[in-house]
């Protein structure tokens, strides 16, 4: 019975001694050097631009400390892909970052995309890029919206969202062609846009009503498309309508507000 146990001892301890060795031997030699090691630990699949990584957990992990963004940025801002990232308008944000998996998640399936807006992530890279003063970073946020005299227009937006500048990313996308001002905040709600596990619909506006269909004031918000300036207007669009005497900004003469190509006397016409 003796010569048993010794031999149970003995596999027991060479199995928790190469338990302990395999986090040890993959750090040093890669994924790779502990054959199945990844498949173990592995806790979903990858999205499937990063499959092509699954069996090297080194891309993109750090040991004892997870995926760095020093990892991220070697394949994705490096060279003429850095150069792209902070040059657009919508994407320049991330040179003030620092912390990738604050929007980016993975190991959520082939399907998702591991992206999600999330927009306090950005409040957090404000305040550790703020001009230097004493506090945590949440205090410094508040310092920030005091200074401003932020006071959340609605409740569907946060005090510390106040602190982004929504135009400094959305300009190109501004619907309201800037007759609206730059405030997106007094209307809008950021939400959480999301490419894995949900939507947010953040812009949307639930209290907003159209003014009556009867309004004749619709170029206060709305400006005609390109073509109501050029001939296409006149040879076109009028006879189109019916309306041969129109100015372009009396949009309430061939237009319903229900929707721009519901025309007065003629239904549903798209023809640009």
């Amino acid at each position: 019975m003796k010569k048993l146990e010794i031999i149970y001892a003995v596999v027991m301890v060479g199995a928790l001694g190469a338990a302990a060795a395999l986090p040890f031997v993959s750090h040093r030699g890669g994924t790779a050097a502990a054959p199945g090691w990844a498949d173990f630990v592995n806790p979903g699949p990858l999205s499937a631009k990063h499959e092509f990584l699954s069996s090297r957990c080194e891309s993109c992990h750090t040991p004892h400390k997870g995926p760095t963004a020093d990892k991220c940025i070697a394949c994705h801002a490096s060279g003429g892909a850095a150069e792209g990232l902070l040059a657009k308008q919508s994407t320049r944000f991330h040179a003030d970052i620092g912390a990738c998996t604050g929007c980016h998640v993975e190991h959520l399936g082939h399907e998702h995309r591991p992206v999600a807006m999330v927009h306090n992530a950005l409040v957090d890279a404000a305040a550790r890029t703020a001009p230097a003063r004493a506090g945590t970073p949440e205090q410094i946020l508040e310092a920030i919206a005091k200074a401003s005299n932020a006071t959340p227009p609605h409740p569907r937006i946060a005090a510390r969202e106040l602190t982004l500048d929504c135009n400094a990313c959305h300009a190109n996308q501004d619907p309201h062609r800037g007759l609206m001002g730059t405030n997106c905040a007094s209307c809008h709600a950021t939400g959480v846009v999301q490419g894995w596990g949900g939507g947010g619909g953040g812009w949307t506006i639930p209290e907003f009503r159209h003014p009556s269909s009867l309004s004749t004031d619709c170029a206060q918000c709305h400006q005609a498309p390109p073509s109501h300036y050029m001939e296409h207007f006149h040879m076109v669009s009028m006879k189109v309508a019916g309306i041969e005497h129109a100015e372009v900004s009396q949009c309430f003469l061939c237009h319903k507000t229900n929707s721009w190509n519901d025309i007065k006397g003629v239904g549903w016409y798209k023809h640009h």
